[in-house]
């Protein structure tokens, strides 16, 4: 009784619109394994418009060691390694995703859209585009006598990004739009180099990662040789604060937030009080580790919503300061872009070990990231991560896919998009016969991403 409106071939399923009765229908109908309602997800942030230390706005990288792996004899800053970004988009043209100061060429090597509301690839609202930045951007490929020369710097400021924009223009998407894109993500990470995926972004919905569709892609992804990070969530201590996909995926590496005090030294560093943690519904502590995640300085998408929600919170014009697990999430992707250069035979699960296994607790701030410590790791002397993890139910455990015997369809066809960044595309066309997983009912309707929380305490 219902009406098909897209086909979502990574979770073998269909995009409805139907009526809750049609969806109990539905749901125990023979060849059906479950119905799912398609949820908003949300960009874990807020934005500040006030904090200390102006000066030091790159003090993360101090407090997480990221700066020790760009020196002798490690030489580490991301450089070979790609990381994509789901996200709002990323504009690809600003001059801190420079390939070097004499070459202009972003080193935003693809963008595509999945997102059918969207008119552009460029990133329009800004999240994207921020988060990008505390992965990768480069204050140094600013001219040396511009005044914000090398002040803004990412952890792995020499890596390129994929740009996966699955919201529209104003930062709205649902778990169907992040999940199309990791489908591009493993499909094409070859072509572009990825191994890392960043997703600070959170669904609306608890529900277990052993039957969340968008934690099945997560876990393909995994498996096919990305390590996904994703934001631990800004709900703090509730009781469901790590129950909502993809942080509470046991495979992917979850990040909280700290509050570094913008200096540079740890032994100030303090749990931010928004930061996600406890057990999931599935009985996995979370998160794994944490990272800088306040009063955040980092690029600004020129023209985005951003722009104009809060005039304070723009640092020189073409920053913006803002706060939360996405933020904590993105300096992880750079560090692990950064280990991934030096050991670029690790599997996701090694780095995971290395990361977790190597952590620093700072005045009982919890297992804070410590990028050398980590690059160093011995791992022979380190427990194995995702040891003995039974994959979420649409996963085929002996192949790491999607049980290709309970559906069929045809792989996505990208077509190129218009925008002036190399390597662009737009969205997928579709092909499939498949089916959907869940316990809830499906809907079509388009949700919008939580907007962020503007506020004049830069803790929040």
């Amino acid at each position: 009784g219902g009406r098909v409106t897209l086909q979502v071939p990574m979770v073998r399923g269909y995009g409805a619109r139907l009526t809750a009765t049609g969806a109990a229908r539905l749901r125990h109908m023979r060849g059906v394994y479950a119905v799912v309602k398609n949820t908003r997800v949300s960009s874990v942030d807020s934005v500040e418009s006030t904090g200390p230390g102006d000066t030091t706005a790159t003090s993360y990288n101090q407090s997480v060691g990221s700066d020790g792996l760009w020196i002798s004899p490690w030489l580490a800053t991301g450089r070979g390694v790609t990381v994509a970004v789901i996200d709002t988009g990323i504009a690809g043209d600003v001059v801190d995703f420079r390939r070097s100061p004499v070459d202009p060429a972003s080193r935003v090597v693809a963008t595509v859209v999945t997102n059918p509301d969207a008119t552009t690839a460029t990133d329009r609202y800004g999240h994207g585009t921020h988060v990008a930045g505390l992965i990768a951007g480069n204050g140094y490929d600013r001219p040396v006598t511009d005044p914000l020369f090398g002040k803004y710097i990412g952890a792995a400021p020499e890596a390129d990004l994929v740009s996966v924009k699955a919201s529209d223009d104003h930062g709205n998407a649902t778990v169907l739009d992040v999940i199309n894109g990791l489908q591009f993500v493993v499909d094409h990470k070859a072509d572009y180099k990825i191994r890392v995926v960043n997703l600070s972004l959170e669904s609306s919905a608890p529900q277990s990662a052993r039957i969340d569709p968008l934690d099945a892609a997560v876990e393909q992804a995994w498996l096919h040789g990305l390590v996904v990070v994703a934001a631990a969530g800004n709900r703090g201590s509730s009781s469901d604060a790590v129950t909502y996909a993809p942080g509470n995926d046991p495979y992917a590496i979850s990040v909280g937030g700290v509050d570094d005090k913008s200096t540079k030294a740890t032994i100030d560093d303090e749990l931010a009080t928004w930061s996600s943690r406890g057990v999931t519904q599935d009985g996995y502590r979370k998160p794994e580790v944490i990272a800088p995640g306040a009063h955040m300085v980092s690029v600004l998408a020129p023209g985005s919503d951003f722009a104009t929600l809060c005039n304070s919170c723009v640092v020189g014009g073409s920053y913006i300061r803002l706060g939360g697990t996405s933020m904590s999430a993105a300096v992880a992707s750079g560090v692990v872009a950064d280990l991934l250069q030096a050991h670029p035979a690790w599997t996701p699960d090694q780095v995971k070990a290395a990361l977790v296994g190597t952590t620093r607790n700072v005045r009982n701030v919890g297992p804070e990231i410590a990028a050398l410590a980590a690059m160093k790791a011995d791992l022979t002397k380190l427990p194995k991560a995702n040891l003995g993890l039974v994959p979420n139910s649409l996963i085929n455990p002996a192949t790491g896919n999607i049980d290709w015997l309970r559906a069929s369809w045809s792989r996505a066809s990208w077509s190129t998009a218009s925008d002036p960044l190399r390597a662009s595309w737009s969205r997928a066309s579709w092909s499939c016969s498949c089916l959907v997983q869940s316990t809830t009912t499906m809907t079509t309707s388009r949700a919008s991403w939580s907007r962020a929380s503007w506020s004049s305490n830069w803790d929040k």
